[in-house]
C-alpha cells in the first residue's frame, strides 16, 4: 500500500508524527512525505531538516512558501503548492493521501486526491472554533472534500454528521496529537537546557498566534502578557508566531525582551524538548491549540487570551478571558490558586488518552477506500 501525507508546518508535523511513525515502520506500506510550506523557508526555522532527522522518506520538498506578512501570501504559497506538486503525486499514485488540520495547505491535499482520483483522510475534522478565522471553514470544506474522517471527539463526529456526512466515513479515534504526552517521558534539566542557564522561577509558556480583529493591538496584548508574567515572577519561555498574517508585528513585539534574563526564546524545538518543556511548566499562555488540546494531559494551567480557540471543548485548566489587562491579572491569580490546581490536578483530557495513533493506522490498514472514494451520498437523505 503507498501512503502519501502532506505537512507544511512543525505544528501540523508534530500533531502527526506518531501516525507518520507507525506508518513508515509497517513493512506494507510504503510512505512518503510531501513537504512544502514553512517546512522549507528559513524564517521558519527549516524544519525539513527534522524531517530529515527523523528519518521518513521524502517523496518530494516543494519551496512553496512566500515570505510575506499578508493574507495573500497565504493563498499565494498554497497555490504553488498545489501547482507544483499535482504531476509529482500523479506519478507517485499513491492509494491514500492524508492530511491533517485547517490551514490553507491541506486543501492542497483535498484537491489532489478528489481530482487524480486518490482516497483520502482528513485527521481533526469536525473541530470548530467561533473566532471567524479562515481557518475554520477551511476545515470544514477539506471535510467535505475528503473520504474518511479521522476525529478525535464524539462532539466533532455530531459536527460532521450536521454537514452530511455519513457516518460510516467518520471514525473516532481520539487526538493522535496526544502519543506523545504518553510516550516521551520528563526531562531533568530541560528549563535550564533551553534557557542555556539555570531557571529558578516557575515556567510560563508564551504562545500567541495573530488574529485578523486582533491586528490593532498586536503589541499591546504581547508586552501586557510578558510584563504581567515578570512581574508574577515567571521565567517565560516564548515560542515565535506561526506563519500567519500579522506574525512580523507579534515577532517585534517579542524580541523587545530578547536581552531580559527571564525571558527565553525557542522557533522550532525538537518534539521531545517541547513535550518535556510542557511537562516541566506550571502554565501556558497565549492562545495555541496547545493549551486546549494538549496541557490537560499533563495536566497544566491554561490561560486563553483573544478570540483565538473561542467555542473548543477545553477542560477545566483552561481559562478564557478577554486580551484586557484585569481579566489576565485576574487569571494570572487564579492559576496559582492551590484550590484551582488541586482541582485540575485530577483531570482527564477530553480529546483521549494518548493511543490514537495505533487506532488510526489500524483503520487505514483494513478499510476499503477504494469503494469510499466517489462520494455519490445527496446530504439531503444523510442519516434517513
Amino acid at each position: 500500500m503507498k501512503i502519501l501525507a502532506l505537512t507544511s508546518i512543525r505544528s501540523e508535523y508534530d500533531l502527526m508524527s506518531f501516525v507518520y511513525r507507525k506508518l513508515a515502520d509497517d513493512i506494507d506500506i510504503d510512505f512518503r512525505l510531501l513537504v512544502g510550506g514553512c517546512h522549507n523557508s528559513p524564517s521558519f526555522g527549516l524544519t525539513v531538516d527534522d524531517i530529515k532527522r527523523d528519518g521518513f522518506n521524502i517523496l518530494c520538498q516543494i519551496e512553496s512558501l512566500i515570505d510575506s506578512d499578508s493574507s495573500a501570501s497565504r493563498l499565494k504559497s498554497a497555490s504553488v503548492l498545489l501547482l507544483s506538486s499535482i504531476d509529482i503525486v500523479k506519478a507517485f499514485s499513491p492509494d491514500l493521501i492524508i492530511y491533517a488540520g485547517d490551514r490553507e495547505d491541506v486543501m492542497v491535499g483535498a484537491l489532489l486526491g478528489g481530482y487524480l482520483g486518490i482516497p483520502t483522510v482528513h485527521f481533526f475534522g469536525g473541530d470548530h472554533a467561533c473566532d471567524g478565522h479562515i481557518d475554520n471553514p477551511i476545515r470544514h470544506a477539506v471535510s467535505k472534500l475528503s473520504t474518511c474522517h479521522f476525529v478525535s471527539l464524539n462532539e466533532h463526529k455530531q459536527r460532521l454528521l450536521k454537514m452530511g456526512e455519513p457516518a460510516n466515513r467518520i471514525f473516532n479515534i481520539g487526538s493522535v496529537a496526544l502519543d506523545k504526552y504518553r510516550e516521551i517521558p520528563a526531562g531533568e534539566g530541560v528549563l535550564s537546557s533551553i534557557a542555556d542557564g539555570e531557571v529558578r522561577k516557575s515556567a510560563a509558556i508564551f504562545i500567541f498566534h495573530p488574529v485578523e480583529d486582533e491586528m490593532d493591538k498586536l503589541h499591546l496584548i504581547v508586552s501586557g502578557v510578558i510584563d504581567e508574567l515578570l512581574e508574577n515572577q515567571y521565567h517565560v519561555f516564548v515560542g515565535l508566531p506561526n506563519s500567519d498574517h500579522g506574525n512580523s508585528c507579534v515577532r517585534k513585539s517579542l524580541l523587545q525582551y530578547s536581552s531580559h534574563p527571564d525571558i527565553s526564546f525557542y522557533g522550532n524545538l525538537p518534539r521531545e524538548k517541547f513535550v518535556q518543556l510542557m511537562k516541566a511548566s506550571s502554565l501556558i499562555i497565549g492562545n495555541s491549540s496547545a493549551g486546549i488540546l494538549e496541557a490537560a494531559s499533563i495536566p497544566i494551567p491554561c490561560i486563553n487570551i483573544g478570540a483565538r480557540q473561542r467555542g473548543r471543548l477545553a477542560s477545566e485548566n483552561v481559562i478564557f478571558i478577554d486580551a484586557e489587562l484585569t481579566e489576565l491579572k485576574s487569571a494570572i491569580k487564579k492559576v496559582r490558586d492551590d484550590v484551582f490546581l488541586g482541582k485540575i490536578n485530577a483531570i482527564s483530557n477530553p480529546y483521549g488518552s494518548g493511543n490514537a495513533s495505533e487506532r488510526a493506522v489500524s483503520l487505514i490498514k483494513s478499510i476499503d477506500f477504494t469503494v469510499m472514494h466517489k462520494k455519490c451520498e445527496d446530504p439531503l437523505h444523510v442519516g434517513e
